[in-house]
């Protein structure tokens, strides 16, 4: 089911949480510890976004981790005040292919996906048919993530609000698709937004920066459990959890 970690904060280099750490996102590859039956290694790409110049960067691939001899001095290089990493653990029948690993990007976004659609693809025809027929044929791929994306774009670029827009998202495709996994991540480079929907998500504040994360990836004390079916949002030193509220029909 993937895993996924962002930071926001002042100027760091990735490679601590995505390689060197004690249970790096490059250990959660091979050795995850809360997949909650979604299988045990996620070998199917990675990807890391952060930001030169306000703007977005992307090194994704489509093989495991751990076989990208490039990626220990590119992560040892940077240092970035946001940045956002993912390894993917692909869904029976959707593609291994770059274009469907996290981070995915548009204007000064990077969003990542860490779970799975219900009923795919049947149960997102309504929701997918919300948008132009040109978007809908430029996915960057046929999957569950790249049409989430697509879905959240669409309202980001009409102008909501990023926590609105990803919560009115979940709840969305809760509704189409009931018992999907929605952890989702959304950084533009000054916030993060980010959910909790049937997986484990866990946030650390610590030194003016906030870290999320499908697994700590460190023993530090501070790491906290975000509850089920909540959101964060982090933005200018400010950290807001909240419940994600979804209409009974």
């Amino acid at each position: 089911m993937c895993r996924h970690l962002a930071y926001l904060g002042p100027p760091r280099s990735p490679a601590g949480p995505l390689l060197e750490a004690p249970h790096s996102l490059l250990r959660q590859s091979y050795a995850p510890a809360d997949m909650r039956g979604g299988g045990s290694v996620n070998a199917d790409g990675f990807g890391l976004g952060w930001y030169a110049g306000g703007e977005p960067v992307r090194y994704r691939r489509p093989n495991p981790l751990w076989t990208d001899s490039a990626l220990p001095a590119l992560a040892a290089s940077l240092h970035s005040t946001a940045f956002l990493a993912a390894v993917r653990s692909a869904t029976v029948g959707m593609p291994v292919a770059e274009s469907a690993c996290a981070p995915f990007e548009g204007g000064r976004w990077l969003f990542s996906h860490n779970g799975l659609v219900r009923g795919w693809p049947g149960s997102m025809a309504a929701l997918a048919g919300r948008l132009p027929v040109t978007e809908l044929l430029t996915l960057e791929a046929t999957t569950d993530s790249a049409l989430l994306w697509a879905l959240l774009r669409a309202r980001l670029d009409a102008g909501v609000p990023a926590v609105k827009a990803v919560a009115e998202l979940v709840a969305d495709v809760e509704a189409a698709a009931p018992g999907s996994r929605l952890n989702l991540l959304l950084t533009d480079g000054e916030q993060l937004v980010a959910t909790a929907w049937t997986h484990a998500l866990s946030v650390l504040t610590a030194d003016g920066a906030v870290l999320i994360a499908s697994e700590p990836f460190d023993d530090h004390p501070g790491w906290t459990p975000v509850p089920d079916r909540h959101l964060v949002h982090a933005r200018g030193g400010d950290l807001t959890v909240a419940p994600i509220e979804v209409e009974t029909p």
